[in-house]
């Protein structure tokens, strides 16, 4: 893994796949055929994508039975405290609705309202992740939406993954639909015979799936466009080589394009942290995948000191920002812009992964700088509530009638003086 020194043009971000005009053709007729001919077309796509002919696509009461029959119970215990443990941390995120009175009498206020519906996609195949179930799916559920549907490409057997139908039933999936691509998102947004359309679509995808979001965005809302994994590591000479180098290593075998940075002090730590990724890659299952991601898009850099380096990771904005030093909480507050931060060796990046109940789901990009992780506040929506009292009112009838005159709205004015 190379190491270099610091330089004024740190960056994460990666040219991320827009997909090409054909992909977006593509995505649109899909779209319009499900549109058009709502189950028919899922049909159609699940036989020609999924090599699966399926007359119904709802996951039934015995398909989870069955799953429950077939895992161990060490896995659905897990699962639980897990969920337990997220929904655990969201529940601190939930708003109440409020009101306040003025002492003209005037009432202003917010009004919380969980959304109606949700629609979850989740990755099928090989990519079948019961954790993002979990982080999508329970934030909705401690929000108070009453209906959450989950979509999801079945394999060639036309079954899902028994780790991810656990993980819903858990949650509190209200219905799962064995649809998965770009037809699945479509289905979500405007309904076929079988599936009613949501408000909000959430969860990762494919490129067709990610261009699908996008066409949809505006009829349903959707959370976010997320790129490739990415973490960061700011560290001093306390920390261990080898662990380090584990975590760095986590990120990378997620994708080709994931990116795992080592903002260091310590030149020593640096050449530690270098080797052990290097020895660490051998035995690694998915060695070629993390090797292109290391090669490509790992670096080491070296700082002249802790506060240059506390800058270049405020310049990079991380999705995962892991702080291993010798008093990691008193840097926490010089960090502003960062998805995820884990303080400590034993925070190792994977403890949010799965189980300690921050969501997993976070900017990537650089968008830490505006964007936070997926939470309660998405899943619901806020009202503004206004009532005027006589007396405020009279109080400000002219000024708000001359305000109007001001941007040139006549009938505006007319509305505050038509009452006496």
């Amino acid at each position: 893994m190379k190491i270099e020194k610091l330089t004024e043009n740190l960056s994460l971000t990666r040219t991320v796949d827009a997909g090409t005009e054909q992909q977006r053709k593509a995505v649109q007729e899909i779209i319009r055929e499900v549109k058009e001919t709502g189950d028919k077309a899922l049909r159609i796509y699940t036989e020609q994508f999924d090599k699966v002919q399926l007359q119904n696509f709802r996951v039934s009461e015995e398909e989870f039975f069955q799953a429950f029959e077939r895992i161990e119970q060490k896995y659905v215990s897990i699962i639980e405290e897990a969920a337990a443990n997220i929904a655990s941390f969201h529940s601190k995120q939930r708003r109440n609705s409020w009101m306040s009175t003025d002492e003209n009498g005037s009432v202003l206020g917010q009004k919380i309202t969980p959304l109606d519906s949700v629609g979850v996609y989740v990755p099928g195949g090989t990519a079948a992740y019961p954790s993002s179930v979990l982080m999508n799916v329970l934030p909705a559920k401690v929000a108070g939406v009453e209906r959450i549907v989950m979509v999801s490409p079945p394999g060639e057997n036309g079954e899902l993954s028994d780790a991810v139908l656990i993980a819903a039933k858990v949650a509190g999936v209200s219905e799962i639909y064995k649809v998965g691509g770009a037809q699945g998102v479509a289905a979500l947004a405007y309904g076929t015979e079988t599936i009613q359309p949501v408000d909000k679509i959430v969860g990762p995808g494919n490129i067709y799936v990610a261009l699908a979001k996008r066409e949809v965005f505006g009829d349903v809302d959707i959370d976010m466009i997320a790129g490739p994994s990415e973490i960061a590591v700011l560290a001093d000479e306390a920390a261990i080589p080898s662990e380090v180098a584990a975590d760095l290593l986590s990120q990378a075998e997620h994708d080709a394009l994931a990116c795992s940075i080592l903002v260091t002090d310590s030149m020593e730590l640096a050449e530690g942290v270098s080797q052990e990724v290097e020895r660490q890659l051998e035995n690694l299952p998915r060695k070629n995948i993390a090797e292109q991601s290391i090669r490509n898009y790992g670096r080491i850099i070296v700082a002249d000191s802790m506060v240059e380096a506390i800058k270049a990771i405020n310049q990079l904005a991380p999705e995962h920002l892991e702080i291993i030093t010798k008093d990691p909480m008193s840097l926490l507050g010089k960090i502003r812009h960062a998805g995820a931060i884990f303080l400590g060796r034993y925070s190792s990046e994977p403890v949010g992964d799965y189980f300690a109940g921050p969501n997993h789901v976070l900017p990537t990009n650089g968008t830490a700088r505006f964007s936070s992780p997926l939470n309660v506040d998405d899943f619901q929506k806020k009202s503004s509530i206004i009532m005027y009292s006589e007396e405020a009112f009279n109080q400000n009838r002219e000024k708000i009638a001359a305000f109007a005159r001001l941007e040139g709205l006549e009938a505006h004015a007319r509305a505050i003086e038509a009452r006496p």
